[in-house]
C-alpha cells in the first residue's frame, strides 16, 4: 500500500476502515469482526464500531448470533432493532449459502477448471495473490481463501496459514493458485520449493495438495500437468 493510502486510512473514522480494507484487499482478507462492523455501520459515543463487533463475537460467537432473536440482540448497548435485524439477516444468508447441496457447488475435475475459476480474478492483479481452493472429498469447492498478498513479484506463504484455513473448513484437499503479475505463468524455483514444502506439510495432516496452478495473462501452468508434482 502506498504512503498516501496509508495516511488516508489513518484519517478515516473507525466506521470506514473495515470497508476500506475490503475494497483494498478483497472480502477474504476481512476478519469476522470487521465484516460484522460493516453490517453494524456505527458504534456508540464511547465504543467504536470495531470494538462493538468484537464484543458481540466474544459474547455470542459467530454461530450464536444466528440463533438469537432480533429483539434479544437489540438489548445490547449500541445495537438497535434495525442493526439487530441487519446482522441476523446477513448471518442467515451465509448459513443458507453453506447449506447448498453438493450438486450446486463447483467441482474441480481438471487443472483447467481451477484456472478458469480464478483467471478473471487474478490475471490483472499487480501483486501476487496466493489463493487456496479448499475441496471436499469429491472435489467440490468448499471455499476460496486468500492466504497472502505479496509484492510485485513475490508472495509469502507459511504452511500454518494455509492449513489453518483448510482445517477450519474441514477440507479434504487443497489446490494452490497464485498469479504472476508479469503475465508469464512459468514457475520459479521458489514456487517449486514452496509447493513441495506445502505438500509435505499436507501429508502430515492428511490433507492432499492436489495441484498448484499459476495464473498469467490469459494462460496458466499446472504443476500436475507439467509433472512437477
Amino acid at each position: 500500500m502506498s504512503m498516501d493510502k496509508q495516511l488516508m486510512m489513518k484519517e478515516l473514522p473507525d466506521t470506514e476502515r473495515p470497508r476500506e480494507k475490503l475494497l483494498e484487499k478483497g472480502v477474504k482478507a476481512v476478519s469476522n469482526a470487521e465484516l460484522l462492523a460493516i453490517l453494524l455501520r456505527t458504534g456508540t459515543k464511547n465504543v467504536p464500531v470495531n470494538r462493538l463487533a468484537e464484543q458481540l463475537l466474544a459474547k455470542y460467537e459467530l454461530a450464536g448470533l444466528g440463533n438469537i432473536s432480533p429483539h434479544e440482540l437489540s438489548k445490547t448497548t449500541g445495537i438497535g432493532l434495525v442493526k439487530a435485524v441487519t446482522v441476523i439477516a446477513g448471518i442467515e444468508l451465509g448459513r443458507r449459502l453453506s447449506q447448498k447441496g453438493p450438486e450446486e457447488r463447483l467441482v474441480i475435475k481438471c487443472p483447467r477448471d481451477a484456472a478458469d475459476l480464478m483467471m478473471a480474478e487474478l490475471r490483472y492483479q499487480t501483486k501476487e495473490h496466493f489463493v487456496a481452493l479448499l475441496l471436499s472429498t469429491k472435489n467440490h469447492v468448499i471455499a476460496r481463501v486468500i492466504i497472502s498478498v505479496g509484492s510485485l513479484n513475490a508472495s509469502i506463504v507459511h504452511p500454518r496459514e494455509l492449513f489453518r484455513e483448510a482445517i477450519s473448513y474441514s477440507a479434504a484437499a487443497v489446490i494452490l493458485v497464485h498469479n504472476h503479475p508479469s503475465g508469464d505463468p512459468m514457475p520459479s524455483q521458489e514456487d517449486i520449493n514452496l509447493t513441495k514444502q506445502l505438500i509435505a506439510a499436507g501429508n502430515l495432516l492428511s490433507i492432499s495438495v492436489l495441484d498448484h496452478v499459476i495464473i498469467g495473462d490469459g494462460k496458466y501452468v499446472s504443476f500436475k500437468e507439467k509433472g512437477i508434482i
